[in-house]
């Protein structure tokens, strides 16, 4: 449709039909949209009309047969659409008016601050995704195909406005094919306009979101992220939320308008309330399916046996040890019961498991046992043996952990705070596996090109951002406070950052810490790719070696011995991490070693 008549005088055009055009809010490479008034009904209406016309007759009524389809649609997120016509050779699709402005008249006031625009296009996201969920797509999304209202209740209007022609000979495939590609354009469409709302300018200087995505990567050359002058602080996961869904490799992008709805509503939700969002979703889950399952049948067997009362409690500690599930519900009962009875503030936090058991009794111990789910839970074949995986990963790190201590503090305690700095992490695998299979692939490196020879992946706290709308850590200290365990475990849970450095601890609390992240970023350095293990340790050594006063020969020592110790003990013993262990170049660290020792050669701290 043009904006002249085709009369001789090409005077400008003021009607389409029996509509009065009033004003043009918006044109872009596929569609426009005019505020008319209506001059049967009286009243104004939005109107959208497709940028080019149907070619012809059965083009037409392919699209008026789409938009009927697409109307059909309801859902609170999506603009009911009144009227859908012809004015020849033009289709058009009408709108109320008092649905609420465009979402580029509502910024042209002032941009919005970031928790509201996040609320704006989590909404605009629900709906989308129901749309294309049912099999339809936009292809045309804009800061002005999204209405708002006075009470911030945003719509979506303009579902298959922009439609592409396809054969009249296309198979069923092909088509959904076409809807399916379409969709994830809308997803990214829908970053790009968060991206717009935060930053507080058009992105790449274009008004029309589609010229935006010819440039950027990687069908352009354009970078798209979010910069730092914006109009208001932005918080680091809705940062990581915004940066992911227009990343410049595709494959690390959200893929569906759904999966980017729950990390946005995720992070909102936590912003809005402390224990809100995925924080609430898995305090649900635990009620439902536990905190983690027990790994051994036989174990619970035999906590809740006869012959258990004739054990010492130092062989219940072991017993119970080997079965993280039952440590953590221990710790759980045992300090949850302190503070119902107000002693929780004087006692402090019980990280001990004869203490544990000694203050719980047998019964204690048994009842314990018996609330255990069984394994492997609601997790499938693959899932369970991810989880597997990684349970050993944690007990091999507080074995490291317990070789790394210094004199004088308890063994089992070490064990018990690294175990409780992983506790986001086996929750997240345990309760939302999905979820975590996307953080790990997000941390993968993207493959190398020209332009980008070094990719790397993303950080496992951005890329739990990016698909939970909260970090890992965070998860687990909301449990910790849900279990009431106390702030100085509290503290102790929270692992050294990775990009910050490592201070001289000021307590035992500190050092404890700082021994449960040293150990922790050693099994992390030991999962590397076999060229960079060596590099990982070394760089973990420097960080942490004037805090905790150790060198590379102490940190050898400690990996060898958690290894001998899990080959011994084969309900610890993780193959992954044996195997990379087994592949660190021994004898060239135990000589840079003895050289940092003798003063030989002096690693930089």
């Amino acid at each position: 449709m043009s904006e002249t008549t085709s009369s001789p005088s090409a005077a400008p055009l003021r009607r389409f039909g029996r509509f009065e055009l009033r004003a043009l809010l918006h044109k872009s490479q596929r569609s426009m949209l005019w505020l008319v008034f209506d001059t049967h009904h009286g009243q104004e209406m939005l109107l959208m009309v497709p940028r080019e016309k149907p070619s012809g007759e059965v083009a037409m009524l392919q699209w008026l047969k789409a938009m009927d389809a697409g109307s059909r649609i309801h859902h609170p997120n999506l603009g009911h659409v009144v009227e859908t016509g012809r004015v020849d050779p033009w289709p058009y699709v009408t709108y109320d008016r008092a649905l609420g402005e465009t979402l580029e008249e509502r910024i042209a006031r002032g941009a919005p601050l970031p928790l509201d625009a996040a609320k704006w296009v989590a909404q605009a996201l629900e709906g989308l995704a129901f749309a294309h969920e049912a099999g339809h797509a936009h292809r045309d999304i804009q800061l002005a195909h999204l209405l708002i209202d006075p009470a911030d209740h945003v719509r979506v209007i303009g579902l298959e406005v922009a439609q592409e022609t396809l054969p009249a000979d296309a198979d069923f495939n092909a088509t959904r094919r076409a809807v399916r590609e379409a969709a994830e354009e809308d997803v990214v469409s829908i970053g790009l306009v968060l991206h717009r709302l935060l930053s507080g300018r058009p992105v790449l200087d274009e008004q029309d979101l589609r010229s935006v995505m010819q440039r950027m990567q990687p069908q352009g050359q354009e970078l798209v992220r979010m910069g730092w002058e914006t109009p208001y602080p932005i918080p680091d996961p809705l940062r990581a939320i915004v940066n992911r869904a227009t990343d410049r490799q595709a494959r690390q992008r959200y893929h569906l308008a759904r999966s980017f709805w729950r990390a946005l509503d995720g992070w909102r939700l936590s912003a809005e309330q402390d224990d809100g969002g995925p924080i609430a979703l898995l305090k649900d889950k635990m009620q439902r399916f536990g905190h983690l399952p027990s790994t051994s049948t036989r174990l619970v067997s035999t906590a809740m046996s006869s012959a258990m009362a004739s054990q010492h409690a130092s062989e219940l500690a072991a017993l119970a040890l080997k079965d993280m599930a039952l440590t953590l519900e221990l710790l759980r009962r045992v300090n949850n019961a302190l503070r119902q009875q107000g002693h929780a503030s004087s006692g402090g936090t019980v990280l001990n498991m004869q203490r544990a058991i000694a203050m719980m009794g047998l019964n204690g111990l048994e009842d314990a046992a018996r609330a255990l789910k069984p394994w492997p839970g609601p997790m499938n074949e693959g899932q369970a043996t991810f989880m597997q995986s990684l349970m050993r990963r944690v007990q091999r790190a507080g074995q490291v952990a317990q070789a790394l201590r210094p004199a004088g503090y308890d063994g089992e305690v070490v064990y018990l705070i690294n175990l409780m700095q992983n506790l986001g992490r086996l929750l997240v695998q345990y309760h939302f596996p999905d979820d975590a299979q996307q953080i790990r692939q997000l941390m993968v490196p993207p493959e190398p090109t020209e332009e980008h020879p070094n990719p790397r992946g993303l950080t496992e706290q951005s890329a739990a951002y990016a698909v939970l709308g909260c970090d890992l850590e965070s998860l687990g200290l909301a449990v910790a406070r849900y279990w009431g365990l106390g702030d100085e475990l509290q503290h102790m849970m929270r692992r050294q950052p990775p990009d910050a450095p490592v201070r001289h601890p000021d307590g035992d609390l500190d050092i404890l810490r700082l021994t449960c992240s040293l150990a922790n970023e050693l099994i992390d350095a030991l999962l590397l790719p076999e060229r960079k293990r060596q590099t990982g340790i070394e760089l973990a050594t420097r960080r942490y070696s004037r805090a905790l006063n150790l060198g590379l020969r102490e940190i050898y020592d400690a990996l060898g011995a958690a290894q001998s110790q899990g080959e011994t003990n084969s309900g610890v013993n993780d193959p992954s991490v044996g195997a990379a262990a087994a592949a660190v170049p021994r004898s060239r660290l135990r000589e840079r070693a003895e050289q940092q020792a003798t003063g030989t050669r002096k690693d930089p701290p």
